[in-house]
């Protein structure tokens, strides 16, 4: 019989040697690859520190948006191809498009920025006509003042900047 133990991205029973991976000397395992890409790129979201329980175990979300301007608006095809294949992901919760400007809305418990800049690097090769690296690169440099209504602003304690 193998030993079942629990995924600590989506808490899925699985088996132990199931897509393991290290971290901080204890060997974890997964239900898939996502997952395990996704624990390793910020363990203490799923694991949190010492005496902090992480958001995960809490049952939170970290939801985040980013504003991401193309240099050239897709057509109508080309819109719904990138939507449906970012709205396919794991933790993408809304994928809006509209001329030049395409917003997405995911939890980064769920799902991280490489991921989804992989998914758009791969619809866009699909797409031809260059938009492999115009989406790319639309995701990497996104809108900075979009991005600071994402911002939790914290009092700094020690009184410095």
């Amino acid at each position: 019989m193998t030993e079942l133990v629990q995924d600590p991205v989506c808490r899925m029973q699985v088996p132990a040697a199931s897509f393991a991976a290290e971290h901080a000397g204890i060997i974890y395992a997964f239900c898939s690859v996502q997952c395990r890409d996704r624990f390793l790129a910020n363990p203490h979201l799923y694991i949190g520190f010492p005496g902090r329980k992480a958001p995960a175990q809490e049952g939170l979300k970290i939801v985040k948006c980013r504003r991401i301007r193309f240099a050239y608006p897709l057509d109508t095809t080309q819109a719904k191809r990138v939507q449906d294949a970012l709205t396919g992901k794991m933790g993408v919760q809304d994928v809006h498009i509209e001329d030049d400007k395409m917003d997405i809305q995911y939890d980064l418990i769920q799902v991280t920025e490489e991921q989804l800049e992989n998914e758009l690097t791969s619809v866009g090769i699909a797409l031809g006509q260059g938009w492999a690296h115009r989406l790319k690169y639309a995701f990497i440099h996104f809108e900075e003042e979009f991005e600071i209504g994402n911002l939790e602003v914290t009092k700094n304690k020690k009184g410095g900047h």
